[in-house]
């Protein structure tokens, strides 16, 4: 399995990006899952539907399945927050690529999401885990890096940067649970 983070700024263009390179990774055959960082308070469970209605009573998993798709909803009795090595740990373990998005704190390898129009500083000076930039303005980057610099509206040029990257990738749960 190959763990590649996506770290920047609300309104970066993350989400845009990672939902791109899933079709791009795709073609190639590679069965692709998401992790995804919320920030708040967050449902994808809809008021009345039984998954609900059992979560609502108190159950602490629901497990919801069907032909085609599976779903599992946790509710902590208490505030926790798991790391990221703890919900890629959750995976299939049949996935080629984990796609995680937010995390930015991670020490996953990263490619920082950078739009010098957002007003935002960059981060890939202080994080030695971030491996390439994606950018719209490489010509306005603050200061000049040996990491490669990627075309942030291009996702397949991203893609291929992975695809040829793969070693840098690569990802082993036990180094990471110990």
């Amino acid at each position: 399995m190959k763990v590649v983070g996506f770290a920047g700024y609300s309104g970066s263009g993350k989400t845009t990006l990672v939902e791109k390179l899933i079709p791009a990774l795709k073609l190639h055959g590679l069965r692709v899952s998401v992790v995804k960082h919320a920030h708040h308070s967050f449902d994808i469970d809809l008021p009345g539907k039984d998954t609900h209605r059992h979560r609502e009573a108190g159950a602490f998993e629901v497990v919801v399945a069907s032909q085609n798709r599976l779903a599992l909803m946790r509710e902590f009795e208490q505030s926790a927050e798991l790391t990221v090595h703890q919900l890629i740990a959750e995976l299939y373990e049949g996935v080629d690529w984990v796609l995680v998005e937010g995390f930015k704190h991670s020490d996953l390898p990263k490619i920082e999401i950078w739009r010098a129009s957002s007003g935002q500083p960059t981060r890939y000076m202080d994080d030695e885990f971030i491996v390439a930039i994606a950018t719209d303005s490489p010509e306005q980057l603050p200061e000049a890096t040996l990491r490669p610099v990627l075309d942030l509206n291009n996702p397949d040029a991203v893609a291929d940067y992975l695809l040829n990257n793969p070693d840098r990738f690569r990802y082993c749960f036990e180094d990471r649970l110990a």
